[in-house]
């Protein structure tokens, strides 16, 4: 068959779709809302993935076609969405991955995030860290707060990216974007040569490696506020997480540099909604405050967990409380609450309470 793919993406973006799976020899599939619907038509045929390469990849990836087994880039469609593409070889001869990045930034109020993370936005210098599983939302939660800054400070922001997947219209900050491959080698090298474009915000797309880290570190360390990824499965991972990248003999040492210039750390996950497919962000947020940081530089991690678990602050929020607050209000589930929960034994306490009597729900809880 012949094979219009910006035809089949408008048709997706229509569909609400958030990732479009195009495989050779197979049909297509959508996934909406979390789930992957697989559309009935013919099979994709080997002729439509070259045509989509000829169509989609830039030129400069094109020299090392026959070599790479996998290529990330970008594809805009005017008028309808960017989309952020990842072409890899396999025995069906190559797929195609397309995530729908939109053309506007939403706010942090029209994602339903906490308006605690604005507070981020306000400091001067240190890193802050955005975690969570691929496809949790973390390039869109960092979109908007560095919206926020745009919107409000006269800054130079330079974002490191790959691919470069927001694109940010000026308004009161200046703004440089660089594309890995395309405009700068890595992230460690973006890092380097940013710090020599007068910087007062530097996004970094991901933090995969020692080299990383330490750059970033340094920036902040520095006086520039850095924002940047992870993947993990909470805050207080994270800081195990990032304390592995370095070598064991250092890593004392580090903890306390990374005390001293880590702001906080923001963990989410998209969870489906009550009375409707939709997701909706359940957010873990880890301030550092001087009582985190004196715990961090400690190794007292377990003591960060219950002093997480005993706040009431939207400071120092577990995941926990963002699903039981969700559940309360009425948007998720027990059962998805449960699901989703990263301390198991504690949300079965949290949820056990509410049903032991409704009248008692507030003094219970």
């Amino acid at each position: 068959m012949t094979f219009d793919i910006d035809d089949f993406l408008t048709k997706a973006i229509k569909a609400l779709a958030s990732d479009v799976h195009i495989h050779c020899g197979k049909s297509p599939s959508l996934r909406i809302n979390g789930e992957i619907y697989k559309i009935a038509t013919q099979p994709v045929e080997y002729d439509d993935i070259l045509n989509i390469l000829d169509k989609t990849l830039p030129k400069e990836y094109r020299k090392n076609l026959e070599d790479a087994q996998d290529f990330d880039y970008i594809y805009e469609l005017p008028n309808v969405a960017r989309f952020r593409v990842n072409y890899c070889k396999d025995i069906y001869h190559g797929k195609f991955t397309f995530r729908t990045i939109p053309f506007k930034i939403k706010t942090l109020k029209e994602l339903s995030l906490p308006s605690y993370l604005e507070t981020f936005t306000h400091v001067n210098n240190g890193i802050i860290l955005v975690t969570g599983a691929t496809g949790s939302g973390k390039s869109t939660t960092l979109a908007s707060m560095i919206d926020i800054i745009n919107n409000n400070y006269k800054k130079h922001i330079v974002t490191i990216e790959d691919p470069v997947e927001f694109v940010y219209e000026e308004k009161k900050s200046i703004i440089t974007q660089r594309s890995l491959d395309i405009d700068v080698k890595d992230f460690r090298t973006g890092i380097k040569y940013a710090l020599r474009q007068d910087p007062d915000v530097i996004l970094v797309g991901e933090i995969r490696d020692k080299a990383t880290l330490l750059s970033a570190i340094e920036a902040a360390e520095t006086g520039h506020l850095v924002f940047s990824t992870i993947h993990t499965n909470g805050t207080v991972s994270s800081i195990d997480r990032l304390k592995g990248l370095v070598d064991e003999h250092i890593q004392k040492e580090f903890l306390k540099r990374l005390a001293n210039c880590i702001r906080g750390i923001i963990h989410q996950q998209l969870v489906p909604t009550k009375n409707s497919k939709l997701l909706i962000p359940a957010v873990e947020i880890l301030t550092f405050t001087s009582t985190v940081v004196d715990y961090v530089k400690n190794e007292k991690q377990n003591e960060i967990i219950q002093l997480m678990q005993r706040s009431v602050q939207p400071n120092l929020s577990t995941m926990n409380s963002s699903l039981y607050a969700l559940y309360k209000n009425g948007i998720i589930t027990k059962e998805t609450a449960f699901e989703y929960s990263l301390e198991k034994v504690e949300m079965e306490q949290m949820l056990r309470g509410i049903y032991r009597n409704s009248s008692q729900e507030e003094s219970i809880l």
